[in-house]
């Protein structure tokens, strides 16, 4: 997010029946989501883990609120889908072709790290699709907790299994794997 200009970032942290969560939004869109935490001052820690603090914006009120809204409904297990336009600026072009490519996983379903890298340029890529996920600052709105190992294994999770899990398990499709 360094890219964007000083002031260009407004935040917020709030608690939700799984924790404390964060957002952060820039005029392009969300630029990153803090899965659920259990104290606040924790969330705070990471909303503010690779961008500094980010700084008030009135603009982006509105959407702070409407991504709030939408990912509580999401975790109450109310919402499918979230209608939010995604910031992607920070990711190289590599991350972010696999980033969009998550964005088309449905909800309830998985895909793999080797069917994301067909998509974004050869099947041996699935290494790289995986640290490209794992580098994912929005995670929920790009859907990396639906990208399993190749096995039906759940492979990794840079906000940790028991959050992949627990998203998988909501979404119906952790019982489908291994």
């Amino acid at each position: 997010m360094a890219a964007n200009q000083p002031g260009s970032f407004a935040s917020r942290i709030f608690r939700t029946s799984w924790g404390w969560m964060g957002i952060v939004a820039s005029p392009i869109g969300v630029a990153r989501i803090v899965l659920p935490q259990a104290s606040r001052a924790r969330a705070e820690r990471e909303l503010r883990a690779a961008d500094g603090e980010p700084l008030q914006e009135a603009s982006a009120q509105a959407l702070l609120a409407q991504a709030q809204t939408q990912l509580m409904e999401f975790v109450a297990g109310k919402r499918e889908a979230l209608d939010l336009p995604p910031d992607l600026s920070a990711g190289t072009p590599f991350q972010r072709k696999v980033w969009r490519a998550a964005l088309r996983i449905p909800y309830g379903r998985v895909r793999s790290y080797k069917w994301i890298a067909g998509k974004v340029g050869g099947t041996s890529y699935a290494r790289a699709v995986g640290l490209a996920l794992g580098a994912n600052p929005v995670p929920i709105l790009v859907p990396c907790h639906r990208v399993v190992a190749q096995d039906g294994s759940l492979g990794g999770f840079s906000c940790g299994l028991p959050a992949k899990r627990r998203l998988l398990t909501l979404e119906g499709t952790l019982s489908q794997l291994k």
